[in-house]
C-alpha cells in the first residue's frame, strides 16, 4: 500500500506567524505549500471587501481544492495549507481532508499575545495602502473575537508554538 502524505495546518490569531511557520514546514518537509491569501488575492481581486466576502470567497475556495488535495495526499506528497483553522468550524475541513484519504496530520497552534500581533500586523502592514484590508488593530479585534483555540476534545494532533 502507498504511504500517504501528511497534512499540515494552522491556528494563530492574524499576524501571529502562520505564515512564515507554513514556509518553513514546506521547505522542510518538502510539501507543496498552498496560501490562501494568495489563491484569493488572484482569484477574485478587489472582491473580498469584508468579512462576509471573504468567508463566502474562501469557502469556494475550499470546494475548489478539496478533491486536489486529496489527490495529493493520495499520491503520498505532503501539503502545508496556509489557511485558517482558527475556529472549529474552520477546522472540520481539515479533518475531512485528512480523514478522507486516511493521511496523517499536524496542527500548528502559534499561541501568541494580542499586543505580540498587533506589533507584527503594523510592521508588516506599514508598507500597504492607507485602508487596506485588515491591517488596523479595530479590524484585528473585531477578526480575533471568533478565535477559538483548538482543545483536547477536538482530537488534533497538536503541535505547539508559543512565542514572546
Amino acid at each position: 500500500m502507498q504511504q500517504r502524505g501528511k497534512l499540515f495546518f494552522f491556528c494563530g490569531k492574524m499576524a501571529a506567524g502562520k505564515s512564515t511557520l507554513a514556509k518553513e514546514i514546506a521547505q522542510r518537509e518538502n510539501a507543496v505549500l498552498l496560501v490562501q491569501d494568495e489563491l484569493l488575492l488572484k482569484l477574485f481581486p478587489g472582491e473580498i471587501v469584508d468579512i462576509p466576502g471573504f468567508v463566502q470567497y474562501s469557502s469556494r475556495l475550499q470546494d475548489a481544492l478539496t478533491g486536489h488535495i486529496c489527490a495529493l495526499l493520495s499520491k503520498g506528497i505532503s501539503v502545508v495549507l496556509d489557511f485558517p483553522g482558527n475556529t472549529r468550524t474552520q477546522r472540520v475541513w481539515f479533518r475531512q481532508l485528512f480523514e478522507s484519504v486516511n493521511a496523517d496530520h499536524e496542527l500548528h497552534y502559534i499561541d501568541v499575545t494580542d499586543e505580540l500581533c498587533k506589533r507584527q500586523l503594523r510592521e508588516r502592514s506599514k508598507d500597504l495602502a492607507e485602508g487596506s484590508a485588515f491591517t488596523s488593530d479595530a479590524e484585528f479585534d473585531a477578526i480575533t473575537k471568533y478565535f477559538q483555540a483548538p482543545s483536547d476534545d477536538e482530537n488534533f494532533n497538536i503541535i505547539y508554538h508559543q512565542r514572546a
